[in-house]
C-alpha cells in the first residue's frame, strides 16, 4: 500500500510536470499510475485537509472552562493601575485584596493578565546572587530570638560626604528593631544602638538572643557580652552572609519612595528613613512570611490573618471549582527561620520546594 506521504509526493510531482507543459496521461504513466488514480488520491488528500482544518478551527475556538472574562481581566487591570497599587507587583496586590476581602484571580493570573497588557516589567537593577560557602546557622522559631543588623551610607549633597544609617532587623518578623543615623561609624554608636533595642523589646541577660554582624570595627567594638547578647559575625568580605540586613538594604534603596536626590543633611534623612520604618514594619507585606507586615508577624497575628486568608480561598474556589486544578494558595504560617543554615536544612528546603 501506497503510505499519505508517498501519495502526496506523486500528485505534487505530476501538478509540476503538468505547469511545465506536461499531459496528464503522460505524466501518470511515468509514475506507473492511471490517471483515475491520480483522481482518487487527490479527493482523498482533499478530504484529509478538510478534516485538519475543521480540527484546528475548533482547537482555536475552544475556550478553556476556567479562562476569565473580558470584564474580570479589565477589572484585574484597573486595580492594578490604580495609584495604591500601581507601584507593587501582583506579589503584593493579591494579598492585601484578601486582608480587604476580596477575591478576584490567582497571583498568577495577574501576572499573565499584565503580562498580556505589557504592564509586567523588570523594574530592579540588582544582579544575580553568588553562590558562596556559608557559617554557622541560626535557628528562630519566634521575635527576638535572632537579630541581624548593619551599617549602609546614605549619600549626602556635599559630594563625596556620606551619613551612616544603622539598622537591626529580627530575622523571624523582618520587622526593623531598631535604627539610627549617624555622621560616623563607631562602636560606642553601635553600642548604644543595641542597648536600646534590647530595653525597647525587652531582652535580658540570659535569654540567648543571638545578634548576627558583619566584621566591620563598629560591629566588633559592640560591647554585646554585658547585655547577654550572643555575637554572630559573617566572614570578612562575604555580604551574603548577612542576607537579612543586605535585602533590607536593597528593599530601602530601591523603594519608589527613596528620594532622587541625596539627602541635604542628617534631619532629612532621619525625617526620611523614619517614614520608610513605619511604612516596611505597618504596611508592607513580606513575600518571605506570606504577605503580612513584620509588625502583624512580631506581634503573634499573622496566624490569625493567615486562616482568614485560608477560609477566603477555600469559600472561593467552593463558588467556583471550575477555576481550580489543585489545591488553594499555601497560607501556612512560616514555623522557623534560618540564618545561614546547614547544608541538610538547604537540602531539605530543596525537596520541599521540588515536591510541590
Amino acid at each position: 500500500m501506497i503510505s499519505e506521504t508517498d501519495r502526496q509526493r506523486a500528485v505534487t510531482l505530476i501538478d509540476e510536470a503538468m505547469a511545465a507543459g506536461a499531459r496528464q496521461a503522460a505524466a501518470c504513466a511515468v509514475l506507473d499510475i492511471t490517471p483515475r488514480t491520480l483522481r482518487r488520491w487527490r479527493q482523498q488528500l482533499a478530504q484529509t485537509q478538510r478534516c485538519a482544518d475543521r480540527r484546528q478551527a475548533a482547537a482555536a475556538q475552544r475556550t478553556p472552562a476556567n479562562a476569565l472574562s473580558e470584564a474580570e481581566r479589565a477589572q484585574i487591570l484597573a486595580i492594578c493601575n490604580r495609584p495604591e497599587y500601581r507601584s507593587l507587583p501582583p506579589s503584593q496586590i493579591v494579598p492585601r485584596l484578601a486582608d480587604a476581602g476580596i477575591y478576584l484571580a490567582s497571583e498568577s493570573s495577574f501576572y499573565r493578565v499584565l503580562r498580556a497588557a505589557d504592564q509586567q516589567h523588570h523594574r530592579g537593577r540588582s544582579q544575580a546572587p553568588r553562590e558562596v560557602p556559608r557559617p554557622k546557622g541560626c535557628r528562630a522559631t519566634g521575635p527576638n530570638q535572632v537579630w541581624s543588623w548593619d551599617i549602609t551610607y546614605l549619600a549626602t549633597a556635599v559630594r563625596g560626604q556620606f551619613l551612616r544609617l544603622y539598622l537591626i532587623i529580627d530575622i523571624y518578623s523582618r520587622k526593623i528593631i531598631a535604627w539610627e543615623v549617624y555622621e560616623r561609624e563607631t562602636a560606642a554608636h553601635a553600642a548604644a544602638l543595641v542597648q536600646k533595642a534590647c530595653l525597647r523589646e525587652g531582652v535580658q541577660p540570659g535569654d540567648g538572643l543571638v545578634l548576627h554582624a558583619d566584621n566591620g570595627t563598629p560591629m566588633k567594638g559592640a560591647t554585646l557580652q554585658r547585655l547577654g547578647v550572643v555575637p554572630s559575625f559573617s566572614r570578612p568580605s562575604v555580604s551574603d552572609d548577612n542576607p537579612y540586613s543586605e535585602s533590607l538594604f536593597r528593599t530601602l534603596k530601591y523603594t519608589p519612595a527613596w528620594p532622587g536626590q541625596p539627602f541635604a543633611d542628617i534631619e532629612a534623612a532621619r525625617a526620611w528613613v523614619h517614614a520608610f520604618v513605619q511604612w516596611y514594619n505597618t504596611e508592607h507585606r513580606h513575600s518571605a512570611i506570606r504577605f503580612v507586615t513584620p509588625e502583624q508577624r512580631h506581634r503573634g497575628e499573622d496566624r490569625a490573618i493567615l486562616a482568614q486568608r485560608k477560609a477566603l480561598y477555600e469559600q472561593a474556589r467552593a463558588s467556583h471549582p471550575q477555576r481550580w486544578s489543585g489545591p488553594i494558595r499555601n497560607w501556612s504560617p512560616i514555623a522557623e527561620v534560618w540564618l545561614n543554615p546547614p547544608r541538610e536544612i538547604r537540602a531539605r528546603d530543596q525537596n520541599k520546594r521540588e515536591t510541590k
